[in-house]
């Protein structure tokens, strides 16, 4: 069995520290409009937190299909299929143990101006109540001084599946210790989401954000409408294609305007969950630091929520021999 353990990519000007263990980014340090370097994602300071529950998916990669799957039951080619109910009434992001709680392997570890490290990871037929084997790679790179990039594979061996891998990293661009992301602004490209039932599954439609305290259009601060949305906001943006880069669309672009730090997301992906931390409620993270609620925003790029159950999605479903990709490009700068 191989151990959890904490590698660094480090290029000089931003370092990013992750785990075999989930796939899990614990800190990304990146500089101020003055040079100052701040950690601007929630976790731990050790992995031990992280095997012992203790992160509401902090950094972590989350599959075989992420977030909500109703009823936890799917069928696919006359075959109905049953899931842990870990989030009841639902299935969550891949189960009692998703791959979020797996040790991947190291495939490969390369220093230099555009360090990176490879994990892999064998899904077995049967695993979480998922159909066939799968082989998936994900691929931490900084490609250039402020940015990173995470590629996501998949290939199904021998069976039909559904997959829908997602990073779930909690950003707070202010540092991981400041407190609220209410002040942050956030641009979201999309004019549409999928609205959700009282359990936080899509009904199915999809509905124009015009109009509605979800339109982030043009940027606005999280916290402008955040009180007349429940809890807060834990929706999938239907991420429309209208501004593109190396075969990436544009997705959000997240700002702290104390700092000025400014995150653009590009992806490959259909949806996006836009989740402000709303049930993370005093954990305690790195150095000591509690994080409350609305603490950080997850920008997790997916396919669209219980997309095997709602034949007007986009398609989950990966063939044998067919590939999955899913790709995200964090793009840090000062504005």
């Amino acid at each position: 069995m191989a151990e959890a353990k904490l590698f660094e990519l480090n290029n000089g000007t931003m370092r990013v520290i992750v785990s075999n263990y989930g796939c899990t980014i614990t800190s990304v340090f990146v500089p101020d409009k003055h040079g100052k370097l701040a950690d601007v994602v929630l976790g731990f300071d050790t992995i031990e937190p992280y095997q012992k529950g203790a992160a509401p998916y902090f950094g972590c990669i989350v599959g075989r299909v992420a977030n909500r799957i109703r009823d936890g039951k799917f069928t696919l080619n006359g075959v109905e299929h049953s899931l842990p109910i870990n989030k009841p009434p639902n299935s969550l992001h891949g189960g009692n143990k998703g791959y979020d709680k797996v040790i991947w392997e190291v495939a490969e570890y390369k220093q230099g101006d555009t360090p990176s490290i490879t994990f892999k990871y064998r899904s077995h037929d049967g695993e979480e109540g998922y159909p066939g084997d799968v082989s998936f790679t994900a691929t931490y790179t900084l490609t250039s001084k402020t940015t990173m990039r995470l590629d996501m594979e998949g290939v199904p061996e021998n069976k039909a599946t559904p997959i829908s891998l997602a990073q779930h990293t909690y950003w707070n661009l202010a540092g991981h210790e400041s407190g609220t992301v209410l002040d942050h602004t956030i641009q979201i490209w999309a004019d549409h989401i999928t609205p959700v039932d009282q359990y936080t599954v899509p009904t199915g439609e999809i509905v124009p954000v015009k109009g509605t305290p979800f339109d982030f259009t043009t940027a606005n601060k999280i916290g402008s409408h955040i009180n007349e949305v429940g809890l807060g906001y834990d929706h999938n943006y239907v991420i429309d294609c209208r501004e593109e880069k190396s075969g990436l669309k544009h997705a959000a672009k997240l700002k702290d305007p104390a700092s000025s730090r400014t995150l653009d997301l590009w992806t490959n992906a259909p949806g996006m969950q836009f989740y402000t931390a709303n049930y993370v409620n005093g954990v305690v993270g790195k150095g000591g630091a509690v994080y409350g609620k609305q603490s950080a925003a997850c920008l997790e790029t997916q396919g669209f929520p219980n997309a095997i159950n709602q034949p007007n999605f986009p398609s989950v479903i990966v063939q044998p021999g067919e590939k999955y990709n899913h790709s995200m490009l964090f793009e840090f700068s000062t504005e």
